[in-house]
């Protein structure tokens, strides 16, 4: 057994590749996730996440390529690895034949935690559940199923941390106070691996985002270095009546001009004039309204980037298409 903890990324994949018969969910994954960050792994349903989380966690198995923890194969050195992780899946799962507090010190029991450790009760406290601790999990609201299944994965105070859509149908309060929590487990060293649809979500915690689409993995880049390539200071300006449409073919024509409807013209301020835009549509004997301005969100990247992806995957299948009936 290799340990190679004191050096390289704390989770390393290599070539990891699962097939379910005709479909490829996960497609040659290369990933190196450094200790103590916070990794943001993004992609629409069905991209593969939750498969190649299995395959970490050891819920998948018979996968093709490598993947290693602290220097450990996930394979191989199974006991050790699956000792260093947390999970919160995405379904709740919970024993209704016990109670808030049984729940989870039968999990920490897996794996060595004894059931008067003071770390349940600890635990129970920062998640809000030390007063329901002796309720059946059965009564708990959704919220409280959700913050008990963080409970069970940090029982054992794991390195490595996979929330899987964590905020899934929880209240605004109570995802202000998961990601604070997050916020926190990092700052104690914790490693965490994140997915979640709420691109807010992402953009508010991940030092780095990793976008996963059809099996494959598309991008990896902090989020700094998303935001900066990708972003873009949009213009949106409101117009009191509608353009002829003579109007708006012309300034559909000018570069910079992403859109125009009825009442709105949108510009791309990093490729266009924004002034002589305007011009040409106070020219065009238009009103305006009003003038917005913003930067590309994370939600716009991700778009973007998938619609580009989604692009190249068509073009590569129609060259094989061509070159099979040639």
């Amino acid at each position: 057994m290799t340990n190679d903890s004191t050096r390289g990324p704390l989770l390393h994949a290599q070539g990891v590749t699962k097939a379910y018969k005709s479909l490829t969910a996960v497609d040659r994954v290369d990933l190196d996730i450094e200790a103590g960050e916070i990794f943001a792994l993004l992609g629409p349903n069905g991209a593969g996440k939750t498969t190649f989380i299995g395959c970490v966690a050891g819920l998948v198995a018979g996968f093709d390529g490598s993947i290693s923890i602290a220097g450990y194969d996930v394979v191989r050195d199974y006991q050790i690895t699956r000792r260093l992780i947390g999970l919160v899946p995405q379904e709740l799962n919970q024993d209704v034949f016990f109670n808030v507090r049984d729940v989870v010190a039968i999990q920490g029991g897996y794996f060595g935690v004894r059931p008067d450790d003071p770390r349940i009760d600890e635990l129970l406290e920062s998640f809000s559940l030390g007063d329901k601790r002796d309720a059946n999990t059965r009564w708990l609201s959704g919220g409280m199923k959700r913050r008990l299944m963080i409970c069970k994965a940090l029982v054992h105070d794991p390195v490595l941390l996979f929330l899987d859509e964590p905020t899934a149908g929880v209240d605004v309060e109570l995802r202000e106070e998961l990601w604070e929590y997050v916020l926190n487990l990092r700052a104690r060293g914790t490693t965490i691996v994140l997915t979640t649809h709420y691109l807010e979500e992402a953009e508010r915690l991940a030092d780095r985002i990793g976008i996963l689409h059809k099996g494959r993995l598309r991008r990896v880049d902090s989020r700094a270095d998303l935001l900066e390539s990708y972003g873009r200071s949009v213009i949106e300006i409101t117009l009191s009546a509608p353009l002829a449409a003579p109007i708006r073919k012309k300034l559909l024509a000018i570069p910079g001009v992403i859109d125009v409807a009825d009442l709105s013209v949108t510009i791309d301020a990093t490729v266009g004039d924004a002034n002589a835009i305007i011009e040409a549509i106070i020219a065009s004997s238009a009103t305006i309204d009003a003038v917005r301005t913003h930067r590309s969100s994370l939600e716009e990247i991700f778009r973007e980037i998938i619609a580009q992806e989604d692009a190249k995957d068509e073009a590569e299948a129609d060259a094989l298409a061509r070159e099979e009936g040639a």
